[in-house]
């Protein structure tokens, strides 16, 4: 630390009249002494003064020593040569403006042009010289390189700065009492969301009846934004969800992955109203598809009216008989993804009970390890970004006009429910937007490189590793499966009304076993698998009884919630006062005055008519008794219902009028128009999985 007068620099008549210690106390006699000491030699002890007057100005430290301890001793407060820490100084230069960063910069030029020309011509020479070409005084270079002297080369830029910016501004702060503020915050950051004005006005009349003083709202505004941050606010009016989102998604490098690595799955309702086969109003769709996550691809898709299993169990068939069994499924946390017969076996879910003895789901079976997006966390799931481009470019379609339904409640179109798509128009419209989807140039993913989706996954496809599917693989996605127990001295197998058997089931009495069906036919047989999932043989139904059919980011998730319970904390601590608690303080106080009502000064009449009687129904038994009559003659003139067809009659008449087609045989319009409709659905492909096994004899 070193000490310093307040005073640097000082003229002869400035010497004299300060009557120093070793030195004359007048003007003349001043410049005597400094004529014979020759100070005027040393250009770092003596300077030109600039402004008006010139002459010369001398540095303190040429004086005599008594003159120089006198200096000192009247020094009101010594100076420290650095005040701050190399850190800290840097520190404070990086939050510097930009253009004040750049005048430091330019003095640092001209203090090193000053010690470049020093040596051949001295400094003052060189500080005149360099002055002269930067525009700037002699005394203000001077006093730059007095702001370096002693500073290391590296460490001059934070000190050249224009020090008028390491000054914080006194900002006066309005006088209010911290009670009443803290009954404004307790107010204010609730749930229910109250304006910041009525709050400052309940708050206002609370500190009026406790004494409390009270700054103006815009003043209490500004404190309020300053003292309890953004987040906290949201949390406390808008809550935990609100909060959520201010923090940013996790991004997700799949660059190392290759195509059939990880999929992903997910159902999306359509905005547009069809006409399904077999309902009179119109309905929405809904579609379930696989992604491939590396390259983008939707990679297999199926429509239907509900989400359920077992679409997701045809949809997860299709991908894996084109393109292979994925290694990784990331899957919603929605039932139909959960069910047993997809996941079952899986250690984690989010729903229904994890058992030992759970049968094994598809994905299980197959090998692949199933991942579970977060619960309402649309992020999670690469998906949603796919079906968010559908819900423009299908949805939107200009075939579907009329049939769109706005993408919210209160966000429906003028012409909203004024037409609705045939389902073989819908199919045919869907299947092409998905092909585009795939098919489209010009994607910016991280793999993509301005290609289509088919492309980048085309590409890996060709290099990866893929796993197919076997013929009994394709029984775990075509037939329902349910867990019993073999029978402990025949081995038959009791199931929904219905006895299985056949001779080699002695082996699995009493045992535990997963029989596979088709919910479609209860009366063709089952497939037997052990508790492993291998295949052990087939049973023939022997009592037909019952009815015929059955209908990475762990480190991110760890981040965000230590950041959830950290504005938790934040907010328990502002939100000091309960809600009841400001209730019993608005009943201490004085109640509002109401204004008198004001009195009207001109009367208009009003004439009207004298209102009807009410209009009294008497009972007439003779009219209630003509009234029963005629509904029932109507009722005796509706047509019969028809008798409802069972799945294996309806796929019996659509393969024959299948066989007819191909022997060249006409069929009407209608009959042709059902059997399109009905190849589409999941029932079709399921009844015809299972004729493909058993041929005719499976109709009996």
């Amino acid at each position: 630390m070193t000490l310093t007068p307040a005073k640097l620099w000082w003229t002869a008549s400035e010497l004299a009249e300060a009557m120093l210690p070793d030195l004359p106390t007048t003007r003349q006699n001043v410049e005597r002494w400094i004529a014979r000491v020759n100070l005027r030699a040393n250009p770092g002890l003596a300077r030109r003064r600039t402004g008006r007057g010139g002459g010369w100005e001398y540095h303190w430290s040429a004086l005599p020593l008594a003159a120089r301890k006198s200096l000192l001793a009247e020094a009101a407060t010594p100076v420290t040569a650095s005040v701050v820490s190399r850190g800290q100084a840097w520190a404070w230069f990086e939050e510097l403006p930009e253009a004040v960063q750049d005048k430091a910069r330019a003095r640092l030029r001209a203090v090193h042009a000053v010690e470049a020309l020093e040596g051949r011509l001295g400094r003052d020479l060189a500080v005149r010289e360099v002055a002269t070409l930067e525009g700037i005084g002699a005394r203000t270079l001077w006093n730059w390189l007095g702001l370096v002297e002693g500073v290391r080369p590296d460490d001059r830029l934070p000190h050249l700065a224009p020090r008028h910016r390491a000054v914080a501004r006194k900002v006066a702060r309005a006088e209010f009492d911290e009670e009443a503020f803290d009954w404004l915050k307790s107010d204010y950051l609730r749930l229910a969301g109250p304006s910041f004005s009525s709050a400052y006005r309940r708050a206002e009349r609370t500190a009026k009846g406790k004494g409390w003083t009270i700054a103006p709202e815009r003043t209490m505004r500004r404190y309020m934004d300053v003292r309890v941050s953004q987040p906290v606010q949201v949390l406390a009016r808008k809550g935990l969800d609100a909060l959520k989102r201010l923090y940013p998604a996790q991004v997700r490098d799949k660059t190392a992955l290759h195509a059939m690595e990880v999929v992903n799955g997910d159902f999306h309702r359509f905005d547009v109203f069809v006409r399904w086969p077999g309902i009179d109003t119109p309905v929405r769709p809904q579609m379930v598809a696989f992604q491939d996550v590396y390259s983008g691809r939707i990679l297999s898709w199926r429509l239907d009216l509900t989400a359920n299993s077992n679409a997701v169990l045809l949809c997860a068939g299709d991908m894996i008989e084109d393109w292979g069994i994925p290694e990784h499924v990331l899957l919603d946390n929605g039932r139909e993804f959960a069910a047993k017969l997809i996941t079952g076996g899986a250690q984690t879910r989010f729903r229904f009970k994890v058992r030992e003895d759970d049968i094994p789901g598809l994905f299980v079976g197959l090998g692949c390890e199933i991942h579970w997006a977060t619960p309402y966390a649309g992020q999670s799931k690469p998906i949603e970004r796919a079906f968010r481009d559908m819900c423009d470019a299908i949805a939107k379609d200009p075939r579907f006009d009329g049939a769109w339904t706005g993408n919210k409640p209160d966000a429906k179109p003028e012409d909203y429910g004024s037409r609705a798509v045939p389902f073989e128009d819908f199919l045919a419209v869907v299947a092409e937007g998905i092909e585009e989807h795939n098919l489209r140039q010009g994607r910016r993913s991280e793999v993509a490189y301005g290609r289509s989706f088919a492309e980048v996954f085309a590409e890996s496809y060709e290099r990866a590793p893929i796993r197919k599917a076997t013929e009994a693989q394709r029984r775990l996605w075509l037939l329902g499966a349910e867990g019993l127990r073999a029978n402990s001295r025949t081995g038959a197998v009791r199931l929904m009304g219905n006895e299985y058997w056949s001779e080699w089931m002695h082996e699995v009495a009493g045992q535990k076993i997963v029989a596979r069906f088709d919910p479609a036919d209860l009366h063709a047989g089952i497939h037997v698998y052990a508790g492993d999932n291998r295949y052990l043989g087939a049973a023939e139904c022997r009592q037909k009884a019952g009815f015929l059919s059955v209908e990475d980011a762990r480190a991110h998730a760890k981040a965000r919630g230590n950041w959830l319970k950290a504005e938790r904390a934040a907010l328990k601590a502002h939100r000091k006062l309960s809600a009841r608690k400001l209730g019993v303080d608005l009943d201490a106080v004085a109640p509002v005055e109401a204004a008198p009502d004001p009195e009207a000064k001109v009367v208009r009449p009003i004439f009207k008519a004298s209102p009807r009687p009410p209009v009294v129904h008497e009972d007439r038994p003779d009219v209630d008794a003509t009234h029963r009559a005629v509904v029932a003659e109507f009722a005796s003139h509706r047509a019969p219902k028809a008798p409802t067809e069972a799945p294996r009659e309806r796929f019996r008449r659509a393969l024959e009028l299948e066989r007819a087609v191909e022997t060249g045989d006409a069929i009407t319009a209608e009959q042709e128009r059902w059997l399109k409709g009905y190849q589409t659905t999941a029932e079709y492909r399921a009844e015809r999985g299972i004729w493909a096994d058993f041929g005719d004899a499976y109709f009996g």
